[in-house]
């Protein structure tokens, strides 16, 4: 089992470790729905060190990102990240993850810990074609600062020069201080920061964070939020069996530049031309109950006595709005009814807009 530089102070501070990806990681610290409300209502951290940095650097670093991802990292100027999907020659997804820009030659990506090994693989297989380095960043160590109340509780972690070199910080945007790297990014749907920093000073760091109130949280609470932010979880609600287009993440894929041929790029053109036949969606019970990943839904169209079975790719009971909620893969079209099939009973549910949640509140009626 694999453990984080802060595994100790995990510990000591009572968690409830989980098995996550051969990682031995904090589940909770006593309750998951109160560190769920703190990051939706003040601001906690998350230790997030079992992710993988991965740096791309070399004149052709560019040139390599845009062949192995959908969307288009030409976008980016030093200073900048964005999302992306990485995909295999049919169009499906290998994993999803965020690039920042360093420099023009120097680009680092944050990976999913249960995909690291063969994203590495996949990496060094098409960078063997490029002027391209990469570089598996075991050194570093990372932060998930989130909550509305991040910055306020942030100016008292850190030196006046580095708050004032972050205050202003956009979203998806980031900058270098010293050995730090900091980034307007997170996975809960709140305000929030992370940081990439070496694993001899993260120790110092975290000491600083809790001693100014800002309250560790673990992976369960981290789940509950990115459901009601409508984040996908690799694994479940994408892989490599679906495409971008059928997963809510079509518009991470850049079509702008025609001379670009990304990996992936003609299956997802000829699976357009067939058209699009589901979609993931959000759904919200309209009765108690909770839902869970692989539950059935049924789907019944008007006119038509037949019901079409699928079923929830992610699920759980929502602490802010105090019902089920999941994430599912419907067939596209106009749905007359939708139900969850939790035990031995059927839960009518419904379609809502995502996310769940925006600003801490419901984004739908």
């Amino acid at each position: 089992m694999k453990k984080t530089p802060l595994y100790d102070n995990h510990q000591q501070l009572g968690a409830v470790f989980i098995n996550f990806s051969d990682w031995l990681m904090p589940l909770h610290y006593g309750s998951q729905v109160n560190e769920h409300h703190l990051i939706r209502q003040d601001a906690g951290v998350f230790d997030v060190s079992h992710m993988a940095i991965i740096d791309v650097d070399g004149v052709d670093a560019m040139a390599f990102l845009q062949r192995v991802l959908a969307n288009d990292v030409q976008k980016l100027s030093p200073g900048k990240a964005l999302y992306s999907c990485m995909l295999n020659a049919g169009g499906g997804v290998l994993d999803d993850l965020i690039v920042y820009c360093l420099d023009k030659e120097r680009y680092r990506l944050i990976v999913n810990a249960a995909t690291q090994s063969k994203d590495l693989s996949w990496l060094g297989q098409h960078a063997a074609q490029y002027v391209a380095n990469i570089h598996h960043r075991q050194d570093l160590a990372l932060l998930a600062i989130q909550g509305p109340k991040t910055f306020e509780k942030m100016r008292n972690v850190l030196t006046p020069d580095q708050f004032k070199a972050i205050e202003d910080l956009r979203p998806f945007h980031l900058i270098e201080i010293g050995e730090w790297c900091i980034s307007r990014t997170g996975y809960t749907g709140e305000v929030g920061l992370e940081i990439m920093l070496g694993q001899n000073q993260v120790q110092t760091l975290w000491q600083d964070l809790l001693a100014n109130e800002i309250k560790p949280a673990g992976l369960g609470a981290r789940d509950t939020l990115r459901l009601e932010a409508g984040y996908n979880l690799y694994g479940q609600d994408m892989d490599e069996t679906v495409t971008p287009l059928e997963s809510n993440l079509a518009w991470t894929v850049d079509w702008k530049d025609p001379t670009r041929d990304f990996i992936g790029k003609e299956a997802l053109q000829k699976k357009q031309q067939k058209g699009i036949h589901q979609q993931l969606v959000g759904l919200v019970l309209l009765e108690k109950g909770v839902c869970r990943a692989s539950m059935p839904v049924y789907v019944q169209f008007p006119n038509l006595s037949e019901v079409k079975h699928a079923k929830l790719t992610s699920g759980g009971f929502s602490p802010t709005l105090g019902c089920g909620i999941g994430l599912a893969r419907l067939p596209t079209g106009e749905l007359s009814s939708i139900e969850v099939g939790i035990r031995d009973k059927k839960v009518p549910a419904k379609i809502v807009p995502l996310p769940f949640v925006k600003n801490g509140k419901p984004n739908f009626n």
